[in-house]
Protein backbone atom coordinates (compact mmCIF):
# COMPACT_ATOMS: atom_id res chain seq x y z
CA UNK A 1 0.00 0.00 0.00
CA UNK A 2 1.26 3.44 -0.91
CA UNK A 3 2.29 5.68 1.95
CA UNK A 4 -0.23 8.54 2.30
CA UNK A 5 1.07 11.92 1.21
CA UNK A 6 0.05 15.48 2.02
CA UNK A 7 -2.54 17.26 -0.13
CA UNK A 8 -1.51 20.64 -1.50
CA UNK A 9 -3.94 23.52 -1.98
CA UNK A 10 -3.33 27.25 -2.32
CA UNK A 11 0.31 26.85 -1.31
CA UNK A 12 -0.53 24.93 1.86
CA UNK A 13 -0.05 21.27 2.78
CA UNK A 14 -2.72 19.22 4.53
CA UNK A 15 -1.38 16.10 6.25
CA UNK A 16 -3.16 12.75 5.82
CA UNK A 17 -5.95 12.27 8.36
CA UNK A 18 -6.30 15.99 9.11
CA UNK A 19 -8.58 18.97 8.53
CA UNK A 20 -7.34 22.39 7.55
CA UNK A 21 -9.09 25.74 7.03
CA UNK A 22 -7.74 27.71 4.09
CA UNK A 23 -8.54 31.34 3.42
CA UNK A 24 -7.74 32.43 -0.12
CA UNK A 25 -7.54 36.23 -0.61
CA UNK A 26 -10.17 37.15 -3.21
CA UNK A 27 -10.72 40.93 -3.18
CA UNK A 28 -11.35 43.89 -0.87
CA UNK A 29 -14.40 45.90 0.04
CA UNK A 30 -14.47 49.64 -0.60
CA UNK A 31 -13.29 50.27 2.97
CA UNK A 32 -10.22 48.04 2.39
CA UNK A 33 -11.61 45.10 4.35
CA UNK A 34 -10.20 41.87 2.86
CA UNK A 35 -12.59 39.27 1.39
CA UNK A 36 -11.50 35.63 1.32
CA UNK A 37 -12.67 32.42 -0.26
CA UNK A 38 -12.86 30.11 2.75
CA UNK A 39 -12.34 26.40 2.10
CA UNK A 40 -12.45 23.54 4.61
CA UNK A 41 -10.19 20.68 3.50
CA UNK A 42 -10.47 17.12 4.86
CA UNK A 43 -7.59 14.95 3.69
CA UNK A 44 -8.07 11.25 4.29
CA UNK A 45 -5.65 8.57 5.36
CA UNK A 46 -6.03 6.61 2.12
CA UNK A 47 -5.82 7.72 -1.54
CA UNK A 48 -9.05 8.46 -3.38
CA UNK A 49 -11.02 11.10 -5.29
CA UNK A 50 -10.97 14.82 -4.57
CA UNK A 51 -14.58 15.93 -4.13
CA UNK A 52 -15.36 19.66 -4.19
CA UNK A 53 -18.68 20.63 -2.58
CA UNK A 54 -19.58 24.30 -3.04
CA UNK A 55 -22.56 26.54 -2.37
CA UNK A 56 -23.77 30.13 -2.80
CA UNK A 57 -22.35 30.83 -6.23
CA UNK A 58 -25.56 32.82 -6.09
CA UNK A 59 -25.16 34.69 -2.81
CA UNK A 60 -28.78 34.47 -1.63
CA UNK A 61 -29.06 30.68 -1.93
CA UNK A 62 -28.77 29.68 1.71
CA UNK A 63 -29.77 26.00 1.83
CA UNK A 64 -26.45 24.96 0.32
CA UNK A 65 -24.52 26.92 2.95
CA UNK A 66 -26.29 25.03 5.74
CA UNK A 67 -25.73 21.73 3.92
CA UNK A 68 -22.01 22.54 3.83
CA UNK A 69 -21.97 23.51 7.51
CA UNK A 70 -23.58 20.23 8.54
CA UNK A 71 -21.32 18.26 6.20
CA UNK A 72 -18.27 19.88 7.79
CA UNK A 73 -19.46 18.99 11.29
CA UNK A 74 -20.13 15.36 10.34
CA UNK A 75 -16.89 14.61 8.45
CA UNK A 76 -13.91 12.93 10.10
CA UNK A 77 -10.74 12.96 7.99
CA UNK A 78 -9.45 9.79 9.69
CA UNK A 79 -12.41 7.90 8.19
CA UNK A 80 -11.93 9.34 4.72
CA UNK A 81 -10.36 7.97 1.55
CA UNK A 82 -9.34 10.81 -0.73
CA UNK A 83 -9.99 14.48 -0.07
CA UNK A 84 -13.11 16.53 0.60
CA UNK A 85 -13.02 20.29 -0.12
CA UNK A 86 -16.02 22.26 1.17
CA UNK A 87 -16.62 25.90 0.16
CA UNK A 88 -19.86 27.07 1.83
CA UNK A 89 -19.85 30.55 0.24
CA UNK A 90 -18.39 31.14 -3.22
CA UNK A 91 -20.04 34.50 -3.95
CA UNK A 92 -18.92 36.23 -0.76
CA UNK A 93 -20.11 39.63 -2.01
CA UNK A 94 -23.65 38.47 -2.82
CA UNK A 95 -23.90 36.62 0.50
CA UNK A 96 -23.10 39.77 2.50
CA UNK A 97 -25.67 41.76 0.52
CA UNK A 98 -28.27 38.93 0.52
CA UNK A 99 -28.19 39.15 -3.25
CA UNK A 100 -27.97 36.60 -6.04
CA UNK A 101 -25.49 38.78 -7.86
CA UNK A 102 -22.16 40.51 -7.47
CA UNK A 103 -22.02 44.25 -6.67
CA UNK A 104 -21.91 45.09 -10.38
CA UNK A 105 -25.07 42.97 -10.95
CA UNK A 106 -23.18 40.25 -12.78
CA UNK A 107 -24.10 36.60 -12.30
CA UNK A 108 -20.98 34.78 -11.05
CA UNK A 109 -22.28 31.57 -12.62
CA UNK A 110 -21.97 33.15 -16.06
CA UNK A 111 -18.36 34.33 -15.54
CA UNK A 112 -16.43 31.04 -15.78
CA UNK A 113 -13.64 30.24 -16.52
CA UNK A 114 -12.92 33.90 -15.74
CA UNK A 115 -9.93 36.09 -16.27
CA UNK A 116 -7.16 37.28 -14.00
CA UNK A 117 -7.53 40.81 -15.39
CA UNK A 118 -11.26 40.99 -16.01
CA UNK A 119 -14.15 42.50 -14.05
CA UNK A 120 -14.83 41.47 -10.45
CA UNK A 121 -16.94 38.44 -11.38
CA UNK A 122 -14.43 37.27 -13.93
CA UNK A 123 -11.57 37.57 -11.42
CA UNK A 124 -13.47 35.70 -8.71
CA UNK A 125 -14.42 32.94 -11.15
CA UNK A 126 -10.80 32.70 -12.29
CA UNK A 127 -9.55 32.42 -8.72
CA UNK A 128 -12.11 29.76 -7.81
CA UNK A 129 -11.38 27.84 -11.00
CA UNK A 130 -7.59 27.96 -10.77
CA UNK A 131 -7.34 27.31 -7.04
CA UNK A 132 -10.17 24.86 -6.34
CA UNK A 133 -11.92 23.47 -9.42
CA UNK A 134 -8.72 22.34 -11.11
CA UNK A 135 -7.73 20.39 -7.99
CA UNK A 136 -10.99 18.40 -7.96
CA UNK A 137 -11.87 15.11 -9.59
CA UNK A 138 -15.63 15.40 -8.85
CA UNK A 139 -17.93 18.34 -7.94
CA UNK A 140 -21.29 18.79 -6.22
CA UNK A 141 -22.68 22.31 -6.76
CA UNK A 142 -25.50 23.31 -4.37
CA UNK A 143 -28.29 25.71 -5.41
CA UNK A 144 -31.85 26.77 -4.61
CA UNK A 145 -34.60 28.36 -6.62
CA UNK A 146 -34.47 32.10 -7.22
CA UNK A 147 -36.07 34.62 -4.87
CA UNK A 148 -39.83 33.96 -4.52
CA UNK A 149 -39.47 30.62 -6.35
CA UNK A 150 -39.25 27.19 -4.71
CA UNK A 151 -37.73 24.09 -6.28
CA UNK A 152 -38.51 20.48 -5.51
CA UNK A 153 -35.26 18.70 -4.52
CA UNK A 154 -33.75 17.58 -7.81
CA UNK A 155 -30.43 16.92 -9.50
CA UNK A 156 -29.60 18.66 -12.77
CA UNK A 157 -27.02 16.91 -14.86
CA UNK A 158 -26.01 16.14 -18.42
CA UNK A 159 -27.36 12.60 -18.59
CA UNK A 160 -25.01 11.87 -21.50
CA UNK A 161 -22.14 11.99 -18.98
CA UNK A 162 -22.18 8.48 -17.52
CA UNK A 163 -19.99 9.27 -14.49
CA UNK A 164 -22.01 12.36 -13.55
CA UNK A 165 -25.28 10.44 -14.04
CA UNK A 166 -24.03 7.76 -11.62
CA UNK A 167 -23.35 10.50 -9.05
CA UNK A 168 -26.86 11.85 -9.66
CA UNK A 169 -28.47 8.48 -8.97
CA UNK A 170 -26.34 8.04 -5.86
CA UNK A 171 -27.45 11.43 -4.48
CA UNK A 172 -31.01 10.03 -4.37
CA UNK A 173 -33.44 12.88 -5.04
CA UNK A 174 -36.85 11.99 -6.52
CA UNK A 175 -36.13 13.71 -9.85
CA UNK A 176 -33.04 13.84 -12.06
CA UNK A 177 -33.44 16.47 -14.76
CA UNK A 178 -31.39 16.32 -17.94
CA UNK A 179 -29.77 19.71 -18.39
CA UNK A 180 -27.07 20.83 -20.77
CA UNK A 181 -24.36 23.21 -19.55
CA UNK A 182 -24.82 26.95 -19.97
CA UNK A 183 -21.98 29.07 -21.28
CA UNK A 184 -20.01 30.68 -18.48
CA UNK A 185 -21.32 28.34 -15.79
CA UNK A 186 -19.29 26.24 -13.38
CA UNK A 187 -20.82 23.16 -14.99
CA UNK A 188 -19.55 24.18 -18.42
CA UNK A 189 -15.97 24.73 -17.28
CA UNK A 190 -15.99 21.48 -15.30
CA UNK A 191 -17.27 19.63 -18.36
CA UNK A 192 -14.48 21.08 -20.50
CA UNK A 193 -11.94 19.76 -17.98
CA UNK A 194 -13.57 16.33 -17.83
CA UNK A 195 -14.69 16.74 -14.20
CA UNK A 196 -18.10 15.15 -13.53
CA UNK A 197 -20.41 17.63 -11.78
CA UNK A 198 -23.95 17.40 -10.48
CA UNK A 199 -26.08 20.38 -9.46
CA UNK A 200 -28.50 20.02 -6.54
CA UNK A 201 -31.52 22.35 -6.68
CA UNK A 202 -33.85 22.56 -3.69
CA UNK A 203 -35.91 25.20 -1.89
CA UNK A 204 -36.05 28.97 -2.26
CA UNK A 205 -33.50 31.77 -2.03
CA UNK A 206 -33.13 33.49 1.38
CA UNK A 207 -35.02 30.69 3.14
CA UNK A 208 -34.09 27.49 4.96
CA UNK A 209 -35.95 24.39 3.80
CA UNK A 210 -35.13 21.70 6.36
CA UNK A 211 -36.27 18.78 4.23
CA UNK A 212 -34.10 20.01 1.38
CA UNK A 213 -31.15 20.53 3.74
CA UNK A 214 -31.38 17.06 5.28
CA UNK A 215 -31.74 15.47 1.85
CA UNK A 216 -28.74 17.48 0.66
CA UNK A 217 -26.43 16.37 3.47
CA UNK A 218 -27.42 12.72 3.02
CA UNK A 219 -27.14 13.13 -0.76
CA UNK A 220 -23.54 14.37 -0.62
CA UNK A 221 -22.63 11.57 1.78
CA UNK A 222 -24.27 9.07 -0.59
CA UNK A 223 -22.07 10.40 -3.41
CA UNK A 224 -19.00 10.03 -1.17
CA UNK A 225 -19.94 6.42 -0.42
CA UNK A 226 -20.49 5.75 -4.11
CA UNK A 227 -17.00 7.15 -4.81
CA UNK A 228 -15.58 4.90 -2.06
CA UNK A 229 -14.54 7.94 -0.02
CA UNK A 230 -16.66 6.74 2.92
CA UNK A 231 -17.44 3.22 4.07
CA UNK A 232 -20.96 1.93 4.42
CA UNK A 233 -24.04 1.65 2.28
CA UNK A 234 -25.80 4.61 0.82
CA UNK A 235 -28.83 5.96 2.69
CA UNK A 236 -31.57 5.51 0.14
CA UNK A 237 -34.68 6.45 2.14
CA UNK A 238 -36.47 4.14 -0.36
CA UNK A 239 -36.43 6.91 -2.99
CA UNK A 240 -35.85 5.69 -6.54
CA UNK A 241 -34.79 8.64 -8.73
CA UNK A 242 -36.36 8.94 -12.16
CA UNK A 243 -34.93 10.87 -15.10
CA UNK A 244 -36.82 13.65 -16.86
CA UNK A 245 -35.38 14.61 -20.23
CA UNK A 246 -37.23 17.91 -20.51
CA UNK A 247 -39.01 20.56 -18.44
CA UNK A 248 -40.90 23.75 -19.17
CA UNK A 249 -42.51 26.66 -17.34
CA UNK A 250 -46.27 27.13 -17.55
CA UNK A 251 -46.98 30.84 -17.84
CA UNK A 252 -49.90 32.94 -16.73
CA UNK A 253 -52.49 33.70 -19.39
CA UNK A 254 -54.16 36.71 -17.73
CA UNK A 255 -53.18 39.56 -15.42
CA UNK A 256 -54.27 39.42 -11.80
CA UNK A 257 -54.18 37.42 -8.57
CA UNK A 258 -53.10 33.79 -8.92
CA UNK A 259 -54.83 31.17 -6.79
CA UNK A 260 -52.82 27.94 -7.24
CA UNK A 261 -54.60 24.60 -7.10
CA UNK A 262 -51.51 22.38 -7.16
CA UNK A 263 -48.43 22.10 -4.96
CA UNK A 264 -44.72 21.47 -5.42
CA UNK A 265 -44.17 17.81 -6.24
CA UNK A 266 -47.73 17.22 -7.41
CA UNK A 267 -48.54 15.14 -10.47
CA UNK A 268 -50.29 16.96 -13.31
CA UNK A 269 -52.50 15.61 -16.07
CA UNK A 270 -52.82 17.35 -19.41
CA UNK A 271 -55.79 19.71 -19.31
CA UNK A 272 -55.93 19.80 -15.50
CA UNK A 273 -56.75 23.17 -13.92
CA UNK A 274 -53.65 24.14 -11.96
CA UNK A 275 -54.54 27.72 -10.98
CA UNK A 276 -57.25 30.37 -11.23
CA UNK A 277 -56.37 33.93 -12.18
CA UNK A 278 -58.79 36.47 -10.74
CA UNK A 279 -58.98 40.26 -10.61
CA UNK A 280 -58.98 42.05 -7.24
CA UNK A 281 -62.70 42.84 -7.55
CA UNK A 282 -63.60 39.16 -7.87
CA UNK A 283 -65.89 39.39 -10.92
CA UNK A 284 -63.60 37.57 -13.38
CA UNK A 285 -61.97 34.15 -13.05
CA UNK A 286 -59.75 32.49 -15.62
CA UNK A 287 -58.63 28.87 -15.23
CA UNK A 288 -55.02 27.99 -16.12
CA UNK A 289 -54.67 24.47 -17.47
CA UNK A 290 -51.60 22.28 -17.80
CA UNK A 291 -50.66 21.73 -21.45
CA UNK A 292 -49.00 18.38 -20.65
CA UNK A 293 -48.53 15.59 -18.12
CA UNK A 294 -45.77 16.07 -15.58
CA UNK A 295 -44.68 16.83 -12.03
CA UNK A 296 -44.32 20.32 -10.55
CA UNK A 297 -40.61 20.80 -9.78
CA UNK A 298 -40.66 24.59 -9.43
CA UNK A 299 -43.29 27.09 -8.36
CA UNK A 300 -43.66 30.84 -8.04
CA UNK A 301 -44.54 31.97 -4.51
CA UNK A 302 -45.87 35.41 -5.53
CA UNK A 303 -49.68 35.32 -5.83
CA UNK A 304 -49.84 38.18 -8.34
CA UNK A 305 -48.67 37.91 -11.93
CA UNK A 306 -48.95 39.57 -15.29
CA UNK A 307 -49.79 37.72 -18.45
CA UNK A 308 -46.77 35.70 -19.57
CA UNK A 309 -45.10 35.36 -16.16
CA UNK A 310 -43.71 31.92 -15.28
CA UNK A 311 -45.73 30.17 -12.56
CA UNK A 312 -45.05 26.42 -12.58
CA UNK A 313 -41.96 24.55 -13.76
CA UNK A 314 -43.00 21.07 -14.83
CA UNK A 315 -40.77 18.05 -15.47
CA UNK A 316 -42.13 15.87 -18.23
CA UNK A 317 -41.67 12.10 -18.17
CA UNK A 318 -42.23 9.30 -20.60
CA UNK A 319 -45.45 7.44 -19.89
CA UNK A 320 -43.68 4.26 -18.78
CA UNK A 321 -42.02 6.04 -15.82
CA UNK A 322 -44.69 8.63 -15.02
CA UNK A 323 -46.33 6.66 -12.17
CA UNK A 324 -42.88 5.71 -10.88
CA UNK A 325 -41.92 9.41 -10.75
CA UNK A 326 -45.04 10.29 -8.79
CA UNK A 327 -44.35 7.48 -6.31
CA UNK A 328 -40.75 8.65 -5.89
CA UNK A 329 -41.90 12.14 -4.90
CA UNK A 330 -44.40 10.73 -2.40
CA UNK A 331 -41.77 8.51 -0.77
CA UNK A 332 -39.33 11.42 -0.58
CA UNK A 333 -41.92 13.64 1.10
CA UNK A 334 -42.59 10.97 3.72
CA UNK A 335 -38.88 10.34 4.33
CA UNK A 336 -37.93 14.00 4.80
CA UNK A 337 -40.54 15.63 7.01
CA UNK A 338 -38.98 19.09 6.92
CA UNK A 339 -38.66 19.47 10.67
CA UNK A 340 -35.50 21.17 12.02
CA UNK A 341 -32.77 18.86 13.31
Amino acid sequence: MKKPVAFKLAGQKIAPGSRHSIKIPAARLYNDTPMDLHAEVFHGTKPGPVLLVCAAIHGDELNGIEICRRLISETEPQELSGTLIVVPVVNVFGFIQQSRYLPDRRDLNRCFPGSERGALGSRLAFLFNETLVQNATHIVDLHTGAIHRSNLPQIRVDTDNAEALEMAHAFNTPVILHSKERDGSLRSVASEMGIPLILYEAGEALRFDYAAIKAGVIGVQNVMKNLKMLKGRRTRKKVKPVVAHRSAWIRNEHDGLVVPQVQLGQTLQKGQVIAQTVNPHGDEMHPLRSPYNGIVIGISNIPVANEGEALFNVAQFDEDVFEEASSSVDVFSEAYDGKPI
